[in-house]
């Protein structure tokens, strides 16, 4: 994916300025925040990659959605963002901390991929199931790719366990 590693680089930068002023825990809740809100927002997102729209009004509308919901830290990050013509990263940037954080913390982060997104049910049976198979703390995160038809391919760690559709289709392609 364009930008991963770049997006890597402002999150893991962030976290170590979070972790020396002793606020990596509401940095994560604020990356959550972003995450969360630019997920439910198509609208916001598509703002925030257009390269049309002025870094000015994106510094405008994104204040406005965050107004004193999110510390300086978080702020400076977006700041930093537009400042280098990369606030189309700040999703990706989000992920990116809450990943890093949970690893730092102990916590597996367990990727399940679907074709369309998981209910809220959904989420909470398989978290169920996954904190069942492993030891540590376990926190699901839901990737949407429509290419594997159905069902899902969930990996932990370095497992992974592939009961999408298009593995199956494949599967009988080859015998």
């Amino acid at each position: 994916m364009i930008g991963t590693r770049a997006a890597l680089r402002y999150a893991k930068a962030t976290l170590n300025l979070a972790k020396e002023k002793n606020l990596a825990e509401e940095v994560d809740k604020d990356m959550i925040l972003i995450r969360d809100t630019i997920e439910a927002n198509h609208d916001l997102e598509i703002m925030l990659k257009s390269p049309i729209i002025k870094s000015a009004a994106k510094r405008s509308v994104l204040a406005e959605v965050f107004k004193k919901r999110i510390n300086g830290i978080t702020k400076g990050l977006i700041d930093v963002l537009i400042e280098n013509k990369r606030l189309n990263l700040l999703p990706l940037v989000a992920k990116e901390y809450i990943v890093i954080y949970d690893f730092m913390k102990g916590v597996e982060v367990a990727q399940v991929t679907t074709a369309v997104p998981l209910t809220k049910e959904l989420e909470k049976a398989i978290l169920k199931r996954v904190h069942e198979s492993v030891d540590t703390k376990v926190s699901l995160v839901n990737v949407v790719d429509p290419s594997i038809i159905g069902g899902f391919v969930l990996r932990v760690g370095d497992k992974e366990y592939d009961s999408s559709v298009t593995y199956r289709l494949e599967d009988l392609l080859s015998q």
